[in-house]
């Protein structure tokens, strides 16, 4: 007991000290930016790509901008390839610690380098985050309890000698001692691959246990809690009395909310995320406010380019001090693991810049524009937001995809497919909120409607399960995968169809 008061006493001590050296880099922020990136290009001069784009010359961010172009996995695949036949000083000084492995859409397997300089800024950012919320708190209690932080299987394999793995698996291996007793699973329960005999292995592992802190993207979440109410029949803070905080990312929370809450059946904070193999880019730090805190000091320069103009010749590359709120960037980063100018492929809006709080309004390549309307994933999971508040249902998962040829010389229309847990009363009331709501929010849309090239939207409504099964069906079933809310083709929507009822 004096041991468990000690631990709390001591985790409040460390998190006001943490704020206070925090308070720099919110109030510094553009200077740091410029001061880093002048620095990962004289560290990186002597390298393969240095030596190719004369950093040597680089004085100013400017320079920078003009002699390394924007880049995707594609562009620096030849020299991540050399990298992993064992090359040295290719992107980086050395060689990378570890390859972080990922799943591409276009690229087959991304290997992304994270360097020994990396990695600590990618267990530091979740440091800071739970530092963030004691303080705020004034709260340590579930330093005491059991904790899950989801991960894929902490296995690592070697290309020439540098260890690789999914991201979560790598960050296993850099949990800190003090908490190590306190996390479960169990390592074995870990490396089973098959997501769902893992889910119902860390079903029995945890439901008996003083769980107080729970992390995983929400349809991992909502897998896990729906199994445990099952095997218990009760709701999961009659389960766990004690559970204080969630912690997810990967997707917007708010589709989810309303069942998250539901499936809860109490109070529970929530704090969201925004990592990736990349880096660890935002967390947020007020669990009571919207947006995620950008961190600006943590080895990765920013930079943004505005939605309109990504992938035009000569894009605006805008940085920190120039950025605006409330308009959509896609975000490019350069970091201290050698990624130089590299589209991660997210989109990103600014809600605050004192201190620099984003939040994460879609994907580069999930987009809906079929007929020119652009609609981007916040537009829709806004829309969908609006809608349920008015219409009370429970979305377990959506997909949008246009219907451009539509039978009965029909006009075409935007279709959703959309998974209830708990259907509204009235579907075609809700159907046309939705529609109202989209039309609010993207004016190219309501264009569209208004000038009779479109017609209304339509909703599928799914069997249960239908979104786990397209999982299952791509092989991306748990983890961090995540299955677009929109599409710009019918791929995703013709599997659906199926589950329609």
């Amino acid at each position: 007991m004096i041991g468990q008061i000690i631990k709390i006493f001591l985790a409040k001590i460390w998190a006001k000290n943490h704020i206070k050296k925090s308070e720099d880099f919110k109030t510094n922020a553009v200077k740091n930016q410029e001061d880093l990136i002048l620095g990962l290009i004289k560290t990186a001069e002597k390298t393969l790509f240095g030596r190719e784009h004369q950093f040597e010359k680089i004085q100013s961010i400017k320079d920078f901008q003009k002699q390394v172009p924007i880049a995707d996995y594609e562009d620096l695949k030849s020299y991540i390839e050399r990298v992993k036949k064992g090359q040295a000083n290719i992107l980086w000084t050395g060689n990378p610690e570890y390859f972080a492995k990922t799943s591409g859409t276009t690229s087959g397997s991304k290997y992304i380098p994270i360097s020994k300089e990396g990695m600590p800024f990618q267990t530091g950012a979740a440091k800071s985050m739970l530092f963030h919320y004691i303080a705020q708190k004034n709260n340590a209690d579930f330093v005491n309890g059991k904790m899950i932080f989801l991960q894929g299987s902490p296995k690592l394999e070697e290309q020439f000698g540098i260890k690789t793995g999914r991201l979560s698996g790598i960050v296993a291996h850099h949990i800190p001692n003090y908490l190590q007793k306190n996390r479960l699973p169990s390592y074995k329960t870990n490396e089973i691959e098959d997501w769902e005999s893992k889910v119902d292995e860390i079903v029995k592992e945890t439901e008996k246990e003083n769980m107080t802190l729970i992390s995983g993207i929400p349809p991992w979440l909502i897998m896990y809690f729906e199994k445990l109410i099952e095997r218990n029949n009760k709701k999961i803070t009659q389960l766990f009395p004690n559970l204080q905080l969630i912690i997810t990312g990967g997707v917007n929370y708010e589709p989810y909310r309303e069942k998250m809450e539901n499936l809860l059946g109490g109070k529970v904070d929530i704090l969201q995320t925004f990592p990736a193999s990349e880096g660890f880019f935002a967390f947020q730090d007020d669990f009571e406010k919207e947006g995620l805190l950008l961190q600006t000091n943590h080895g990765i320069f920013y930079e943004f380019i505005p939605l309109e103009e990504f992938g035009k010749e000569n894009a605006t590359r805008f940085t920190l001090k120039d950025i605006e709120l409330n308009k959509d960037y896609a975000l490019i980063l350069t970091t201290n693991s050698g990624l130089w100018a590299y589209s991660i492929g997210d989109v990103v809006r600014f809600i605050s810049k004192n201190p620099h709080r984003i939040l994460v309004s879609g994907r580069t390549k999930h987009y809906t524009s079929a007929f020119g309307e652009h609609v981007i994933a916040f537009e829709v999971e806004e829309a969908m937001k609006a809608t349920v508040l008015k219409n009370p249902a429970q979305i377990t998962e959506f997909h949008l995809a246009p219907q451009v040829t539509p039978k009965n010389d029909e006009l075409p229309f935007h279709q959703w497919f959309i998974e209830f847990e708990k259907k509204p009363e009235n579907l075609e009331k809700f159907r046309k909120t939705l529609d109202l709501e989209m039309r609010q929010r993207n004016s190219y849309y309501d264009d569209l409607i208004s000038g009779n090239i479109l017609q209304p939207l339509k909703i599928i409504n799914l069997k249960k399960n239908a979104f786990q099964d397209y999982a299952k069906s791509e092989g991306k079933l748990g983890g961090q995968n995540k299955i677009p809310r929109l599409a710009n083709d019918r791929k995703i929507a013709e599997f659906l169809e199926k589950f329609s009822i």
